[in-house]
């Protein structure tokens, strides 16, 4: 291993030690040695590279992390919940969201050193607390470009009308999302945000204006209900309130997105204007496209619209599914590789062995990726899983401790942070109870949702 050249000021380090994949003949290993001018060169470089994300940047990479596929499941949770549970869980757990993305925020500016979620897993709980958050971590970005993998399988056979078997448009999938992570910067990915956010409003817009148009030639009242469906259990409450959960997990990366600010303390900006798009985005696209289609709604919605507005709405989608879920490989290979080559000019991803180990690490996360949606290929299920034992934690009891552990001065039940105690608690207590509640309503889901056609093959 390599001490960490980067100093407090940006500068470079004069000296490092040398690792074991580095040392030349006449060298030995863990020997201190001058970086030569190509070295420093090479770690300016990528320190240039990696520092350029401002607060609109930032919003933007958000937005492409954040509003995709969560708005899809929205009107079935709405048709599970009714329309007034759906939209107070919709507005309350978004004001949440943007709460615990301010404590996550704070974390970050109070210990500049953290560049991803598991190293405030470290500050919280140690060694165990990082390593547990590490693994967490990751998995839930590979579930979430997994979820992305299916959405696109999901969108080519329907633009196809089922032309080709399902495994074969989830390889094309994961191939298109594998080639999008590719690019390291999250610099970079913003220049694409702007088309995957005009991807998702112009999909939903379709969606909506093909199903109120459906009513209105119906010429007959839509059987929305203001309360829950009749039929809903334990089971299908949490899945649809899991689903609403899913569309607000942009916290988990966070501070893998602040890493990149030039001017950190900005944040407070972005998770507000991102906050009250989501809030807004997925209260009407729950509430509009559940009154018109009612209780028959399909998840992901998209799939409401009719034969031919449905296609149409897919082809539009098609830069949000993948934009948005590549992003999540990005994250993922960003954090492993950093960490794998974390003193090592490797890390920037500018030499020959940056970008051979880079592009490894993507296409083994991707293909991690395509089993997960190939094992769960449920839309609603596969969003609930990955909610329950992840996001959970991610969006809201994670932050909760945070401001317990991290982030409160003095006395939980002094005066001044008594508001703060209550919210952080609640905060805590959701966490959980989604957590426990979610995973197990997911499980019973999914072997429900296997077992049904073996049982129809029995009959």
């Amino acid at each position: 291993m390599m001490f960490d050249t980067k100093k407090e000021d940006g500068e470079i380090a004069p000296s490092s030690i040398i690792p074991s994949d580095q040392a030349s003949d006449g060298e030995q290993i863990g020997q201190v040695r001058e970086l030569t001018d190509v070295e420093k060169a090479r770690m300016q470089d990528g320190e240039a590279h990696f520092n350029r994300l401002g607060w609109k940047r930032l919003t933007v990479i958000l937005i492409v992390e954040a509003i995709a596929l969560g708005s899809l499941g929205m009107p079935a949770a709405f048709a599970t919940l009714g329309m007034i549970a759906g939209t107070i869980l919709c507005v309350g757990l978004g004001l949440l969201a943007i709460y615990s993305s301010y404590v996550v925020g704070q974390v970050k500016i109070k210990y500049p050193h953290v560049q991803h979620y598991a190293d405030a897993g470290r500050l919280m709980m140690g060694k165990f607390g990082y390593e547990l958050i590490s693994f967490m971590f990751v998995l839930q970005l590979v579930f979430l470009v997994g979820s992305h993998t299916l959405t696109g399988s999901i969108a080519f056979l329907n633009l196809t009308d089922d032309g080709a078997c399902s495994i074969v448009f989830g390889i094309v999938s994961a191939i298109i999302l594998l080639l999008l992570a590719l690019p390291p910067s999250f610099a970079e990915v913003a220049i694409l945000g702007y088309v995957d956010f005009a991807s998702i409003i112009l999909a939903i817009g379709i969606t909506i204006i093909a199903t109120g148009v459906q009513r209105s030639e119906m010429k007959m009242a839509s059987d929305w209900s203001a309360w829950p469906a009749p039929d809903a259990g334990f089971v299908d409450a949490f899945i649809a309130v899991t689903n609403i959960v899913f569309a607000y997990s942009f916290a988990i990366c966070q501070f893998s997105f602040m890493d990149e600010m030039h001017t950190p303390k900005d944040f407070v900006k972005s998770i507000w204007v991102l906050g009250i798009i989501e809030i807004i985005i997925y209260t009407l696209t729950g509430a509009l496209i559940y009154s018109f289609v009612g209780q028959d709604v399909k998840s992901p919605a998209l799939l409401s619209a009719g034969p031919l507005l449905s296609k149409i709405a897919f082809g539009i989608a098609l830069p949000v599914i993948f934009i948005s879920g590549s992003i999540n490989g990005t994250v993922a290979g960003r954090y492993i590789h950093g960490r794998v080559y974390k003193d090592s000019v490797i890390r920037y991803i500018n030499t020959p062995k940056g970008w051979i180990s880079w592009i490894a690490l993507i296409a083994f996360l991707t293909i991690i990726a395509w089993v997960l949606a190939e094992a769960i290929p449920f839309f609603e299920d596969l969003l609930a899983i990955s909610s329950s034992l992840f996001i959970s934690g991610f969006t809201f009891y994670f932050p909760a401790m945070m401001w317990f552990m991290l982030i409160r001065q003095g006395s939980p039940f002094a005066k001044e942070n008594l508001v703060w105690t209550v919210l952080n608690a609640v905060c805590f207590i959701i966490g959980i109870v989604i957590l426990v509640g979610g995973t197990y309503a997911s499980i019973e889901d999914i072997v429900s949702a296997f077992s049904r056609p073996f049982l129809a093959a029995l009959a």
